[in-house]
């Protein structure tokens, strides 16, 4: 039986692909003001500014690639049941090669009625203001945004109370409920940090800080992963 390895990924791990999925320290997304494209509000006030934000977002992802410590992650497979929680909309997870990914915040490839949380589907191209859902509301992005609720919590904290392994990569460990998912994870089962620049980190049992950006460190994580369980 492999070992259940359950890793929480965040923005870090996407920047080393060219992607901005979260707010940067001025509160800007992708130079625009979070509050005006992700919430509830900002939607009522304008819509089209919203849309045309996601529909940018996703040409981004289209272009943009995994990169190592994507595919690291996918190639852990071989040794541990993997499931990736990710706070991040891009797809970047999955093209890697990673078979079990929970996007928390929604995926920038899908679309609902602003009135439905389900069903969602697929998009590949722009949202155009007009274009409505088979309930004849208008569509948008299936992302979740500042003050709505996170619908894939729960499954991400069975994820993280059934961890052998837990491990965070590239998230500050700040954006709750999210954040409060190391909590969740057995006491004295081991946990890794992963983070270029790793933020203030309450006590933690068994916790192993790998101060390096995500490509690098999750070669590390892998070494010591290998290391740890005689792989």
């Amino acid at each position: 039986m492999k070992k259940k390895l359950a890793v929480l990924t965040g923005a870090g791990i996407s920047a080393e692909s060219g992607l901005k999925t979260f707010r940067d320290g001025d509160g800007l997304w992708e130079g625009y003001d979070v509050t005006e494209v992700a919430s509830p509000e900002g939607w009522k006030r304008n819509p089209a500014l919203v849309l045309d934000f996601y529909n940018m977002r996703r040409k981004q992802t289209v272009e943009a690639s995994p990169n190592k410590a994507h595919t690291g992650l996918a190639e852990l497979e071989k040794y541990f049941n993997v499931e990736i929680i990710t706070q991040n909309i891009d797809d970047l997870h999955e093209r890697a090669g990673s078979t079990k990914v929970a996007h928390l915040h929604g995926e920038i490839f899908k679309m609902r009625s602003e009135k439905l949380l389900i069903p969602s589907y697929e998009i590949k191209g722009d949202i155009q203001l007009g274009d409505t859902a088979p309930d004849g509301n208008q569509l948008r992005p299936d992302i979740v945004w500042f003050g709505e609720a996170v619908p894939m919590i729960e499954k991400a904290a069975e994820i993280a109370m059934d961890a052998d392994v837990f491990v965070v990569v590239g998230t500050s460990l700040v954006v709750y409920p999210a954040a409060g998912l190391v909590d969740m994870v057995p006491l004295y089962n081991p946990k890794f940090v992963i983070d270029k620049k790793v933020p203030y980190l309450k006590p933690m049992h068994n916790l192993t800080v790998i101060e390096k950006p995500a490509t690098e460190g999750i070669k590390e994580l892998t070494v010591q992963l290998k290391k740890m369980f005689g792989l």
